[in-house]
């Protein structure tokens, strides 16, 4: 059977990605050129409460959470991190940063009511009730920020028709291994250039709890967090409603730091299965079209089709050029650290192989909790469905 033309059909995918991926590496630059708005030196600043829901111990968590203590901000500003357990290992991490800093107001929220599937949602009901300010800044546990964060997130949240304010994150290893190394790759060359495109072409409207800032009259008309205590991916639905509202949710110019700690393959290939479950079920056509920006092991699956030609493998190297530039263009654009190069091969095959899987089941894990995905996007505990109850793979 000639396949020929599989191979041709896999190429030209290939040669898509090359196109999307150079494309990116412009629209990155043009990005984080946009006008980046300030506060006035004799601005009235608005009170912050920051929501920090946390769930057991994880690398480097006192110093991550340490750089939301740390901000140039001169307006009152309140930190509250809640766990649902009283055993939690989490606990003693926020006790340091309270001795470790007695001019800030911390609490500490232990409450372990369930409100619903999602467990971090839950969380947040629990500590909503210690909000005392009027802005709101949710950001989740692991993400690294500089002094200015909070003033730049306050600042972009006041402009005329904002109605919240989400971050871009990049990879930080938390560790010289290679998963870790291989985790902050996902981000920087597959997360933040799909985001510049989808957004810079009006094909995306994200919402990401890297940072979530609204303020409390908009959680309330929104019906605050009780209404997302199903949903899996409860950041996109946030900024859904957000909107709904008649607002924007901005996207600011600067990057928070998002804790890569993964130690083994278990552990990545678990964690990026959930982000790629929760892509695809919030926009299922987007996330299938995405297969171009695997442009390398497309271009090595057409070469590997007999029949291929030498040519085959030149489409393979010319895709991973265009990476390796992408990934140049983009630590330059956002101030990244430079990445080993070498290992963006591996990266691009482990991430068409969990794209490619992502597609066999509906069923993420959290926290060491499984859960399946019914169709309507809300989480269901695995084990609590019969076999006909409908659960979906989407």
């Amino acid at each position: 059977m000639d396949l020929t033309w599989l191979s041709h059909l896999f190429l030209l995918l290939a040669l898509a990605g090359c196109v999307y991926g150079l494309a990116a590496a412009v629209l990155a630059g043009r990005f984080v050129r946009k006008a980046v708005p300030s506060l006035s030196a004799d601005a009235v600043l608005p009170s912050v409460t920051m929501l920090k829901p946390l769930c057991g111990i994880e690398p480097n968590l006192f110093e991550n959470l340490e750089t939301f203590c740390r901000q140039d901000y001169a307006g009152a500003v309140q930190i509250v991190f809640g766990v649902q357990n009283v055993t939690d290992p989490a606990i003693p991490v926020v006790r340091r940063l309270i001795q470790a800093h007695p001019d800030l107001r911390l609490d500490l929220v232990i409450d372990a009511r369930q409100h619903g599937s999602n467990r971090k949602v839950s969380n947040l009901i629990n500590m909503s009730a210690e909000i005392a300010h009027d802005v709101v800044v949710l950001a989740d546990s692991d993400m690294v920020v500089k002094p200015d964060y909070l003033a730049r997130i306050v600042a972009e949240l006041g402009q005329p028709g904002i109605n919240g304010v989400t971050c871009l994150y990049h990879g930080v290893p938390a560790h010289r291994g290679i998963w870790a190394h291989l985790s902050a790759l996902a981000i920087d060359v597959q997360f933040l250039p799909n985001v510049v495109m989808g957004t810079s072409l009006g094909l995306a409207k994200p919402c990401f709890g890297s940072t979530i800032a609204f303020t409390t009259v908009a959680l309330a008309e929104i019906g605050g967090f009780e209404a997302f205590r199903d949903d899996l991916a409860d950041d996109y639905a946030i900024g859904e409603a957000l909107r709904a509202k008649g607002g924007l949710v901005a996207i600011p110019t600067v990057t928070v730091g998002h804790t890569c700690v993964d130690t083994d393959l278990a552990g990545l290939w678990s964690h990026e299965l959930r982000w790629n479950r929760t892509i695809r079920n919030v926009d299922p056509a987007g996330y299938a079209g995405s297969i171009v920006t695997h442009a390398f092991p497309l271009a090595l699956i057409g070469a590997l089709i007999p029949g291929a030609g030498t040519s085959a493998l030149a489409v393979a190297a010319l895709a991973l050029a265009c990476r390796i530039v992408l990934c140049v263009r983009l630590e330059r654009a956002f101030g990244l650290a430079p990445h080993p190069y070498w290992l963006l091969p591996i990266r691009d095959i482990l991430s068409f192989a969990n794209f490619s899987w992502s597609f066999v089941s509906g069923a993420v894990t959290w926290k060491g909790h499984d859960y399946r995905v019914v169709a309507d996007g809300t989480l269901i505990p695995e084990g609590s469905l019969g076999h006909d109850a409908g659960a979906s793979s989407l």
